[in-house]
């Protein structure tokens, strides 16, 4: 083991992903040298951020502690540390069952971690800064808040993280302004409930005014949103999108179903018809609009015909983007304690396998319809003899990339160059600089 370090890893959603990058930076400035990479462990600490949001989860999580406690065990590195959200909810559960762990800290406490590590030996030398190394250099995530008041039936995250806080504005626009002046060129802002930013702090709805003032940031290249509501959806965010051009044309925006019998069961607090309106008016707002959602099968009580209209819907919506996942019952929620799970497993799979190959089909309609076309592409990294990129409607590790033949030029990871699409796939573009 290597004296003085931290190895950090990750698990879950992009907003661990900050929580991480921002205990590396305290660590950092502590003396440690600090790594981020799970496939590389060396450290003479470890500490875990774990993910509770979903069984499989959960149980990605209790794996990867179980594997380090056996290490801790045995010697092989000094202490560990688990943090996030699965010890959030399970801290004494945790405690009892895997007690090779040295501490447990929730989503909220974990900075307590600097006061319960002994201090380096010897202190390193690694410049402290904004941007870590959990990301590509040119690109970061921003959580614009934390927590969320919606309350859906199935979901488990207000239970973990307590009700919706926004950051402050201006604390926010200097981590941009930070985070550019040492080179990260594009930002993917994060949250929860996107949409609902500024309403406890501000008392009315903000994103807009955020995100257009993040856009008037010399060097920010591309600003991309994640994890909007469809409910009260705040319009004025498409003319922040209309008015600057790095305000990329792409909507996160989870849906979950369609069918009003599967709303109203989720507490979604929306329509179909509401719904569709929304996706009408959108595409009608910003035109070549990409739209990433997610949806979700198998939810207690849904029937054949529930599921018909999800497909039905899939056809007419057309996303650019989409992601689904089969319910799974999570302790504490609104469903849980009230629906019983009555889809059976195997019915949820393959309801799950048939609305996907439904959007995989879709996917490809619409890749193929950009052959032909230049579109600005910035390069993420190399893989044998391609350049691997992305488009403004590609937000990183989720949506489709752009290979780029190495023989065809040299570039630079970072960087933003005009390509012409030349081939498509399901999920993959190809293209050639130009």
């Amino acid at each position: 083991m290597k004296k003085n370090q931290i190895d950090i890893i990750t698990l879950g959603c992009s907003k661990n992903l900050v929580d991480s990058e921002s205990l590396m930076r305290l660590f950092q400035r502590k003396g440690f040298v600090c790594k981020h990479d799970a496939e590389r462990v060396e450290g003479e600490y470890v500490v875990i951020n774990t993910c509770g949001f979903i069984e499989d989860a959960k149980q990605e999580s209790i794996d990867t502690i179980l594997e380090f406690a056996q290490a801790r065990e045995e010697g092989q590195i000094a202490g560990l540390y688990v943090m996030g959200c699965l010890s959030q909810r399970y801290q004494k559960e945790l405690e009892v069952e895997i007690p090779q762990v040295d501490k447990y800290y929730g989503k909220f406490n974990y900075k307590q971690l600097l006061e319960d590590l002994p201090a380096p030996t010897q202190k390193s030398d690694d410049k402290v800064s904004v941007k870590q190394n959990t990301t590509p250099s040119h690109y970061s995530y921003i959580k614009i808040s934390e927590g969320c008041d919606r309350n859906c039936a199935y979901c488990a995250i207000p239970i973990i993280t307590g009700k919706h806080v926004s950051r402050p504005k201006e604390e926010i626009l200097d981590e941009v302004r930070a985070l550019v002046a040492e080179g990260v060129k594009e930002f993917q802002i994060i949250a929860q409930e996107l949409t609902y930013y500024g309403v406890d702090l501000y008392g009315k709805r903000k994103i807009a005014e955020l995100i257009d003032e993040m856009a008037q940031i010399k060097g920010v290249k591309w600003i991309r949103l994640h994890y909007a509501y469809p409910n009260q959806f705040p319009m004025e965010l498409l003319d922040v999108m209309r008015r600057n051009d790095n305000v990329c044309k792409y909507l996160d925006i989870a849906l979950q179903h369609i069918s009003d019998r599967m709303l109203d069961r989720m507490r979604r607090n929306t329509t179909k018809q509401e719904t569709m309106h929304l996706i009408e008016k959108l595409r009608e707002a910003m035109p070549g609009i990409h739209l990433r959602t997610t949806l979700m099968v198998g939810f207690p009580g849904e029937t054949e015909e529930d599921f018909k209209e999800l497909m039905e819907f899939t056809r007419w919506a057309r996303f650019e983007r989409m992601g689904a996942f089969a319910y799974s019952e999570e302790e504490g929620t609104y469903s849980a304690e009230h629906y019983e799970d009555d889809v059976p497993k195997e019915v949820k799979d393959a309801r799950l396998s048939k609305l996907m190959r439904l959007q995989q089909g879709i996917s490809a309609e619409i890749e193929a319809e950009k052959i032909g076309k230049t579109m600005k592409v910035v390069v993420d990294r190399r893989e044998g003899d391609y350049y691997v990129g992305r488009t403004e409607f590609c937000s990183p590790e989720v949506d489709p990339e752009v290979l780029i033949p190495v023989a065809n030029r040299r570039l630079r990871k970072g960087c933003f160059y005009d390509v012409k699409i030349t081939g498509a796939e399901e999920f993959d573009l190809y293209g050639e600089v130009v």
